[in-house]
């Protein structure tokens, strides 16, 4: 009885230094391993993407074995769009594999920035101002007007421009500048009879600004209603023609249906 014992006790000796040497050696393959599965001791230096398209940068990055995050910022007009402009690690970083490289990039397209009010200003001051809201001075014209060396339109792709409108960075905006009093006199355009638009056409050929517009009855389309009277008249009280300066003002009363003039020609010879 006491051999079964000591053959039992003796198995269960060897069992359990079996089972301790297979614990043993699972630990030391496991230890042996884990360096081969994180690369322990491998590194690789991170390749120079500062100035690369985003997608040429993410592709080489990529290739190296590294993970990229793209972080958009703040649109720098030195830069061309999509293009990288910081890295971090940064350039030539001594690394380990599968680390994470974080690229900094310029926006795909154009910001938007709101056109600021420049009519009234100098041409210094409306040349700073664009230049402060990241906008371009275009074409500059002249014409005829009292309020000489100051803006008197703000006009982007041959069109007027509102203050606060959205637009692109970079874009050009076009001025237009009083001129000054040409030291000239033209006839007095009669207008009677025109639309307020074709008004408008004939005054900016003569350099004639238009100031007030007023109404009589109900009118609904100010371009198209019809003028009636004018300030300053065509003729003079004595039928003679009335002159006016370029840059000078003239005020205009319409209505919506045409008016209906009398004929009875007046010979201002006699």
């Amino acid at each position: 009885m006491n051999v079964f014992k000591l053959i039992a006790r003796q198995s269960f000796l060897v069992n359990l230094l079996i089972a301790l040497g297979l614990i043993l050696l699972v630990a030391f393959i496991f230890f042996q391993s884990l360096g081969w599965l994180t690369h322990h001791g491998e590194s690789l230096k991170v390749p120079d993407v500062i100035g690369k398209n985003v997608d040429s940068a993410t592709n080489l990055l990529e290739n190296e074995g590294f993970d990229v995050v793209i972080t958009d910022s703040l649109y720098t007009d030195s830069v061309a769009l999509n293009m990288v402009k910081k890295q971090l690690p940064d350039p030539n970083a001594t690394v380990k594999v599968n680390r994470t490289v974080f690229l900094n990039v310029n926006p795909t397209t154009l910001p938007m920035v709101e056109m600021p009010k420049l009519e009234g200003l100098s041409f210094r001051f409306a040349a700073d101002n664009l230049a402060k809201n990241h906008l371009k001075l275009g074409d500059t014209s002249y014409r005829p007007d009292f309020m000489k060396g100051s803006i008197l339109e703000q006009r982007y792709k041959g069109s007027e421009i509102k203050p606060g409108t959205p637009i692109k960075w970079g874009s050009s905006i076009d001025l237009v500048i009083g001129g000054g009093l040409v030291a000239r006199k033209i006839p007095v355009p009669d207008l009677s009879g025109l639309t307020v638009s074709d008004a408008k056409n004939v005054l900016a050929d003569k350099g004639i600004l238009l100031a007030a517009i007023l109404t009589s009855g109900t009118v609904t389309d100010t371009a198209n209603a019809f003028i009636f009277r004018q300030n300053p008249s065509a003729l003079n009280s004595d039928y003679t023609p009335s002159y006016i300066q370029p840059g000078q003002t003239m005020d205009i009363w319409i209505q919506a249906d045409r008016p209906v003039f009398d004929t009875l020609q007046i010979d201002s010879s006699h």
